[in-house]
């Protein structure tokens, strides 16, 4: 399905329910990397809420999913000469990356990441349609704000102003208040203890400006 966003330039723009560059990269994974010798067909199930790849054959060279999705390993390829020529057609950026590449895609285009197992001696992968939800989005700034900048663990209190402001970046301290169920006074001392560690900034005057997540 496609979704269709107004903005306010002439032009349109056209949201998929996935990303068309995941399942293209999915599809040539699937190519790529099947076992043909087994006689079991490559599958893709289309639901109302997720497409399922499935793809004979199981990971190659001892690698594990978790390699896979750290980057920790070194690329073996089943089929070769397939490899060499998806790489020399430009299809193939590097051998090895599809599933970062596929992770890091729903994640920008805003989807529930996708899972990745080993079943029945092949390989599956699953897209979901559901959108990152404005808590998961924080979350995730958080974290890179964290892993990046500072030690100390964001709060539950901090983690609700943070949702809050992403929700709604001109909310005042009384609504925070009445949000996260601190005094004024906390909701301020934990504003300026965020955007020490740089998550937020603040933009504008004291009175009249608003808080905005770097």
């Amino acid at each position: 399905m496609v979704e269709y966003i107004i903005t306010g330039e002439p032009q349109r723009i056209e949201r998929f329910d996935y990303p068309t560059d995941a399942i293209r990269e999915i599809v040539i994974s699937m190519i790529v990397h099947r076992d043909y010798r087994d006689s079991i067909a490559s599958i893709i199930k289309i639901f109302d809420n997720r497409i399922e790849f499935y793809n004979p054959g199981s990971l190659y060279g001892g690698i594990t999913i978790e390699d896979l999705l750290t980057g920790n390993y070194s690329s073996k390829t089943r089929n070769k000469l397939i490899a060499r020529a998806f790489k020399e057609l430009g299809l193939i950026e590097r051998y090895g990356s599809g599933i970062m590449r596929i992770h890091k895609i729903c994640k920008e285009y805003g989807i529930k990441e996708p899972t990745f197992e080993e079943v029945n001696n092949g390989f599956r992968v699953i897209l979901f349609k559901e959108k990152i939800s404005e808590i998961e989005k924080v979350t995730d700034k958080v974290t890179d704000k964290v892993t990046d900048k500072v030690t100390d663990k964001v709060t539950d209190n901090q983690l609700k102003i943070l949702d809050a402001i992403a929700k709604n970046d001109v909310i005042t301290t009384n609504e925070l208040e009445n949000i996260v169920g601190i005094s004024q006074r906390k909701i301020k001392e934990n504003l300026y203890k965020l955007k020490g560690k740089g998550i937020l900034k603040r933009i504008g005057s004291a009175k009249g400006g608003h808080w905005k997540i770097t």
